[in-house]
């Protein structure tokens, strides 16, 4: 069975950039990995309907904090089977956005902190309710705020199929999910936590946890 890995982060800290880095030095290292990533746009309808509301369609679907999150946790539950499947062919599995999103931007957007009822809700629904596989490790991308909103509307501008979503465009709202976020990662929330910053080399940081899972150890952070 192989570990489950998660790179987590606000929109625009880079974390395809990130994970696209683990993923080449793992597999130079003979490491069978496989990778997925979330929402799953153009493959769920959950994903796409989400990502359709949070541009101002489907009504007031948006509005709803707790609809949206169960359009985001439908989504991972429908690519349960498929993962489980990774799980077993693979060494790594590397996920891009798991639940520890769902929980942060729910709670954010709650005025909630990661200790919250909306942060237990989400993880009652996904882990309890749905039976999604326990990550093995999670990483927190931390950049600055105005650095991944920079990068966002980078990206936009270079991309015009691309636009920002509403929860983009919220800068009060990143800046609560970052904070959520350093809470999850406090309190070890499902598993043991890694943070990276903005200049975090990703051969090293692969290194750091390849070593780790040859000899066994448990990952800290």
């Amino acid at each position: 069975m192989g570990v489950l890995i998660v790179v987590e982060g606000l929109d625009g800290a880079g974390k395809r950039t990130l994970s696209a880095g683990l993923v080449g030095s793992w597999r130079a290292a003979g490491f069978r990995v496989a990778t997925l990533a979330f929402p799953r746009y153009g493959q769920s309808v959950h994903a796409d309907l989400g990502a359709e509301a949070l541009r101002g369609r489907h009504g007031d679907t948006a509005s709803s904090v707790d609809g949206m999150a169960l359009l985001w946790a439908l989504d991972r539950r429908d690519a349960a089977d498929e993962l489980r499947k990774l799980l077993a062919d693979n060494d790594i599995v590397l996920l891009d956005r798991y639940v520890a999103s769902n929980v942060a931007y729910t709670a954010a957007r709650k005025h909630q902190g990661a200790s919250g009822p909306a942060a237990e809700w989400v993880r009652e629904i996904e882990f309890g309710r749905f039976g999604l596989p326990v990550p093995d490790l999670q990483l927190l991308l931390k950049v600055p705020v105005e650095l991944a909103a920079r990068r966002a509307r980078d990206r936009e501008a270079a991309d015009v199929a691309r636009d920002r979503d509403a929860y983009e465009r919220d800068g009060d709202l990143q800046t609560r999910t970052g904070e959520v976020y350093d809470e999850l990662v406090q309190q070890k929330w499902m598993s043991p936590w890694m943070v990276a910053g903005p200049d975090t080399d990703p051969e090293q940081l692969a290194a750091q946890i390849s070593n780790q899972l040859r000899h066994g150890e448990g990952v800290t952070r």
